[in-house]
């Protein structure tokens, strides 16, 4: 995918420098001719206008009769019958089985821990340690020094 995008990056800086290449040589020769060499273009024709199309007129829109509704029936509407009620057959009666009883287990006792003493932490210092002073005068150098300045007359 890398190869892919560094290699079309590439063919783009090579299209664009050939590209640039042509331009500046197209604008140099522009820029070398005098503007009364430039050629006039030459007049259009005119273009007749087009006949204005006459539509026919719509046809009208033809009217529908009014149709009447029949009414409607006034039946009143069936009942829905009633069902019977039925009666569910009991359940059986028979027990569930037992399960069989879970062996107990015996009491396990730990052993006491050793009566050694835990590590004890180190304290942590409350005060803060004082920052060392920066002196203000520099060291001289005696090799250093500036050499010695010239006195004109």
């Amino acid at each position: 995918m890398a190869a892919s995008k560094d290699s079309f990056i590439l063919c783009l800086i090579v299209a664009l420098s050939l590209s640039s290449i042509h331009m500046s040589l197209a604008a140099r020769n522009l820029l070398q001719t005098s503007p009364t060499a430039t050629p006039t273009l030459p007049t259009m024709p005119t273009i007749p206008p087009l006949p204005k199309a006459t539509l026919p007129p719509l046809p009208a829109m033809p009217t529908l009769p009014k149709t009447t509704m029949p009414p409607l029936p006034s039946t009143p509407l069936p009942t829905m019958p009633t069902l019977p009620k039925t009666t569910l057959p009991p359940l059986p009666s028979n027990a569930l089985p037992t399960l069989p009883t879970m062996p107990t287990v015996p009491k396990v006792s730990l052993p006491p821990l050793p009566a050694t003493s835990l590590p004890t932490i180190p304290t942590v210092p409350t005060t803060i340690p004082s920052i060392p002073t920066i002196p203000t005068t520099m060291p001289t150098i005696p090799f250093f020094s500036p050499p010695p300045s010239k006195t004109s007359p």
